[in-house]
């Protein structure tokens, strides 16, 4: 009798079991987590209004994205503080995390993972004279090439310099570095393509001008080269030199950071026969040559040349005879 039943029962067991396996597959079906599609980010360390994705294994109500608030924390549900996570990488988060989880009982032995899915503590500022200021966010390694190429590089009205003003960690000051364009593309000098962190602002001047008038074949404005390499005699030059007389004396007006105009007299003839050394001009100087030796410049004319000089965002030299 107990042979005539064996298989039976061993069969209803069987199935059972299966019916048993089945549910638990099911069950299990529906404690998965269908993960999030975040971009592959490096691990960076974590700022303010950074995005997180935080899994939390087998625990669908505690997985989600969360962003980083501005007192630095995230608050998962169920649990009674808020998390600190600011300064912190990806993989202190889920041992921070696991331990909050562990501590208020939520979790006997929780399995988390943290990856960043989007990061906005590190921007980098890219403005002035470029083809498409842009705003993006360091990820990864970032140097001052690579962000000047995600503004499509310089504009055609760039000056011979950069300025890259940076933030000093935590102490609220700001320091400025100026790098010049010419030895940073030629790669002269490797340490003049600085690394980027994240809270640098790179600002590409516009190219300084002078403004030449009076006795020279062209007057006009134009543009200040590299540092230094400006001069009364090369800006007469480019004007395409002097027309049909030639002044003893000229004079630079320029302004000081009040706007005050200061006349400066440069000895234009001994300049030409090599007597004195040329006089280096700036930006936001006028250059007036007079018609003969007793020309004056007018305060009516200086007031058009100044004028005329702003309206076209450039600095004036004048010159005017004895």
């Amino acid at each position: 009798m107990f042979n005539h039943f064996r298989r039976p029962v061993f069969a209803v067991l069987a199935a059972a079991s299966i019916l048993s396996f089945g549910s638990s597959i099911a069950y299990a079906q529906d404690k998965v987590v269908v993960p999030v599609d975040t971009t592959n980010l490096p691990a960076q360390k974590v700022g303010v209004d950074d995005l997180l994705m935080v899994r939390v294994y087998d625990s669908p109500d505690l997985t989600r994205t969360i962003r980083v608030s501005a007192d630095g924390t995230i608050r998962l549900p169920m649990l009674k503080t808020t998390i600190p996570v600011v300064g912190m990488l990806p993989v202190e988060i889920e041992k921070t995390v696991a331990d909050a989880l562990r501590r208020d009982g939520l979790l006997v032995d929780p399995f988390v993972t943290v990856s960043v899915a989007e990061y906005h503590s590190r921007p980098i500022s890219v403005n002035g004279a470029v083809k498409t200021p842009v705003i993006f966010q360091a990820v990864g390694r970032v140097r001052l090439l690579d962000a000047l190429a995600r503004a499509n590089g310089l504009a055609t009205d760039a000056g011979g310099e950069l300025i890259v003003t940076r933030p000093n960690g935590d102490t609220g000051s700001q320091s400025v570095s100026r790098v010049p364009v010419k030895a940073l593309y030629e790669g002269t000098d490797p340490q003049l393509n600085l690394v980027l962190v994240g809270g640098e602002e790179i600002r590409v001047p516009t190219i300084g001008s002078v403004v030449v008038s009076g006795n020279v074949r062209e007057p006009g404005v134009y543009p200040v080269q590299d540092s230094g390499t400006t001069t009364v005699m090369t800006a007469i030059a480019q004007a395409r030199g002097l027309a049909d007389y030639q002044p003893k004396i000229v004079y630079i007006l320029r302004p000081d950071d009040q706007g005050t105009r200061h006349e400066i007299p440069v000895d234009l003839e001994s300049i030409l026969k090599r007597k004195k050394d040329d006089v280096v001009l700036q930006a936001k100087d006028l250059l007036y040559v007079p018609l003969n030796n007793r020309a004056k410049v007018t305060q009516q004319a200086i007031n058009a040349l100044t004028g005329s000089a702003q309206s076209a965002g450039t600095a004036l030299i004048y010159v005017k005879g004895r």
